[in-house]
């Protein structure tokens, strides 16, 4: 077996400037681990200026170190007595943040973080479904605890996150609302979206009242008027910032952050949706791994609709 392999690494803490494509060595299996041969892998651009992309979880450096977590592949090799994966397996998944990621012909990961992959869509679109799906899975229905007939705010909805959160809530059966450009109106509309609010001209507090359910993908201003909009005993759920305990109590409401966590479990039901066609992951570009830099420098602009993808192995 070759003991390299193409990877984009990370040699300095920065943006996508400091991203090279070089030869890197193949990943060596620790316990619990699966070698995964990677055909894709999704990417979050906001990734770079983690703590976790640079540091191991006691704090001490791990440069160089290989960006995403997102990952559609096939299972290479096993450690001695890992049983949730075998050989041979197509399998999907988000990776320890803590540990070199994707953006690599292989990457070792913990066995029982991998599902088996959706069978009815290509590796690109199944590893565009990982993180944006788990998170939305956790801050809707582990977080928020959003049920049937109940109504969602979600800002930020045709990004990565937003598009699964607009598809998973229209599932569970509540009003969807979402703010985005009008240009992703009709997109939003198809994945689920009630009502799509644009928010370069009008202010989604003039529109919705009662709202149980914040989901919050931008922070700053837009964070801040939300509170604003929810029914006493709702929640504000914010992936980019800690949500004020003081304006929670103040309305009456939960305010939660959290960190998206790999879940097997979660990414088993996810995909059994993805097979029954009732939600499906949203790709706005697919580049190869040698253009990771432009892929990275292109997210960072914003305004995608749906996951920027890295083709490993094409």
């Amino acid at each position: 077996m070759n003991p390299t392999m193409k990877a984009v690494r990370l040699h300095a803490r920065g943006g996508p400037e400091q991203l090279v494509y070089h030869d890197a060595p193949r990943p060596r299996l620790t316990e619990g681990d699966a070698l995964v041969r990677v055909y894709a892998a999704a990417i979050t651009p906001t990734e770079l200026t983690w703590a976790a992309t640079y540091t191991t979880r006691d704090g001490q450096a791990r440069l160089p170190s290989i960006p995403s977590h997102e990952l559609s592949g096939s299972v290479e090799a096993i450690a001695p007595g890992v049983s949730d994966v075998a050989v041979g397996d197509a399998v999907y998944g988000l990776t320890d943040f803590w540990r070199d990621g994707t953006a690599a012909e292989y990457c070792a990961v913990h066995a029982g973080d991998l599902a088996p992959k959706p069978q009815s869509v290509d590796h690109v679109h199944a590893a565009a479904v990982t993180l944006s799906a788990l998170t939305a899975w956790q801050a809707l229905f582990d977080h928020a605890g959003l049920a049937a007939g109940q109504h969602v705010l979600i800002h930020g909805a045709s990004g990565g996150v937003g598009t699964f959160a607009v598809q998973l809530a229209h599932w569970r059966g509540a009003r969807v609302t979402g703010t985005a450009s009008a240009r992703s109106a009709s997109d939003l509309q198809a994945e689920g979206a009630d009502e799509v609010i644009d928010y370069r001209t009008t202010r989604f507090e003039d529109m919705v009242h009662d709202v149980d359910v914040v989901l919050d993908t931008i922070g700053g201003d837009t964070l801040a008027r939300s509170w604003g909009v929810l029914k006493r005993g709702g929640a504000l759920v914010s992936l980019v910032a800690t949500p004020s305990p003081q304006e929670a109590t103040a309305h009456g409401v939960r305010g939660v952050t959290f960190i998206v966590e790999p879940n097997r479990a979660e990414l088993i039901e996810i995909g059994r949706l993805v097979d029954a066609h009732v939600v499906r992951s949203i790709v706005d570009a697919v580049l190869p791994l040698a253009h990771a830099r432009e892929a990275y420098a292109r997210g960072l602009r914003g305004h995608t609709h749906g996951k920027l993808v890295l083709d490993v192995f094409e």
